[in-house]
């Protein structure tokens, strides 16, 4: 992309924007005031990809930006007006206008002393990339770019308005975050900016975990998430932030197929991004990711040189929890990626199609409404180089789906229950409610999944049988 060409691009995004735009400015020129779309909204509007969600600043206080937009916009919220930002809702547009800022940083935290600054170039250099650090002027649609953020975005690269060193010290969550632009927007660190992120990675400790994960978690759902996960992973800052990804540097696959379970890892999230169907899946992609991470703790090397890593995904499973829990993940996307860490390699034991129906629906229903995600996490987890090897294992698996898809249409495996309710079971044994309860209906569940559905007449005799066995009268 070459500067003509780009600046082409943002005069073609403003003008699809303009009469909002230049509405707005004439609100703020007419109350004495600049406005200036910025940050993230001009980068996107020169890479031709600006959303309705618009970032503005302005040399207006905040109480002077309310007193403006009060009467024009749809809607205003101020929640972050100690911050110097005013929300906007405008026909189907989100707009955040920021007075400019001139803050400076503790560098014990990473919360800065909030501080209004007079100048749009002084709001600019405190920005954190210089692709971030450009503005227009809304009425006179003139660019300022005083640190070349045209010049790296047209080359990709991410780098500092001030030294990464000066950048990072302010905010350390700035060095995820530039992994998180290689990832959403396939840009690479300027070798200065890699040098400072290696320096200084144990400065991430001062982010709070919550922030750390809306990092990463942006960065897994970009589009490039491999090459952000190595950025990560090579300048230390996952030894920090998510140790058992590096970890799984130190485990060769038992295939010998990759280099080692951390490649093996990465390539498993790119074809499992590769099955997605309804956009990004961070479920799924946490699996992918993590599918493994158990690996490490489960090696042992075998007589004959082999290596094995017997009950990894269980392990892996409770590694998952630990390290999601940590991060604060909630508890649904911990549930879900630990589940489906714990079932990733059943499909293993199927060979050649020699599951009974029984052991069809207890993987049906184990995995539950996560079935779908684990198709595609097996499917991923093949990366064998042999491709008739593949091609059989890809056929196997269609078998599978294929005799889940029967015996689901057959037995509505998606509401499995046992023959006899809670009720029917209290009537018939004379119980009341409680544990006995509870247990009757679980071995009627097993029964249910091992022999398919009974008759009425079958379940009232097994559970008349289990309820003698079991001494209750």
């Amino acid at each position: 992309m070459n500067e003509l060409a780009a600046k082409r691009n943002a005069v073609i995004e403003l003008m699809r924007i303009s009469p909002l735009a230049d509405e707005l400015a004439g609100l703020f020129a007419k109350a004495g005031h600049r406005l200036y779309l910025v940050g993230g909204s001009v980068r996107d509007a020169l890479l031709g990809r600006l959303s309705a969600d618009l970032d503005f600043t302005t040399d207006a206080r905040p109480q002077q930006i309310l007193g403006i937009v009060r009467g024009w916009a749809d809607g205003v919220w101020d929640t972050g007006i100690d911050f110097g930002t005013v929300g906007v809702t405008k026909r189907g547009s989100t707009l955040e206008i920021t007075t400019f800022r001139a803050d400076t940083y503790d560098r014990v935290s990473r919360n800065p002393e909030v501080t209004f600054g007079d100048t749009i170039e002084g709001d600019l250099l405190r920005r954190d990339f210089t692709v971030n650090a450009m503005a227009i002027d809304i009425s006179t649609k003139e660019f300022v770019d005083p640190h070349n953020g045209l010049d790296t975005l047209a080359q990709r690269v991410l780098d500092t308005p001030a030294t990464p060193q000066e950048s990072f010290a302010d905010d350390p969550l700035r060095m995820l975050r530039a992994a998180r632009f290689v990832s959403q927007l396939d840009f690479s660190p300027a070798p200065r900016v890699t040098e400072a992120m290696t320096a200084m990675a144990g400065e991430i400790e001062r982010i709070t975990a919550e922030r750390v994960q809306a990092e990463l978690s942006k960065l897994l759902l970009g589009e490039h998430p491999r090459r952000g996960l190595e950025l990560v992973v090579g300048t230390g800052l996952a030894e920090r932030v998510l140790p058992e990804l590096p970890g799984m540097r130190l485990a060769i696959d038992e295939h010998h197929q990759h280099k080692d379970v951390y490649q093996h890892s990465l390539t498993v999230l790119e074809q499992a991004i590769a099955l997605e169907q309804d956009g990004p899946d961070l479920v799924l992609r946490l699996a992918a990711l993590l599918h493994d991470i158990g690996k490490p703790a489960t090696r042992r090397f075998e007589a004959g040189g082999g290596v094995s890593f017997h009950h990894h995904e269980v392990v892996g499973a409770k590694m998952v929890r630990k390290r999601l829990r940590a991060l604060r993940y909630s508890k649904q996307i911990i549930d879900d990626v630990s589940q489906l860490v714990f079932l990733h390699l059943r499909f293993h034991g199927y060979g050649r199609g020699e599951w009974t129906d029984s052991a069809v629906r207890r993987y049906a229903t184990d995995a539950g409404p996560l079935l779908q995600r684990l198709h595609k996490l097996v499917r991923a987890d093949c990366t064998t180089r042999n491709k008739r090897k593949a091609a059989a294992l890809q056929r196997t698996y269609d078998e599978l789906e294929e005799r889940i898809a029967r015996i689901a249409e057959e037995e509505d495996l998606a509401r499995v229950r046992p023959d006899l309710d809670g009720n029917e079971i209290m009537k018939l044994l004379g119980l009341p409610p409680g544990p006995l309860v509870g247990k009757a209906w679980r071995y009627l569940k097993e029964l249910r999944l091992d022999r398919g559905p009974l008759t009425h007449d079958e379940a009232v005799a097994e559970l008349r049988r289990w309820a003698e066995e079991n001494g209750i009268p």
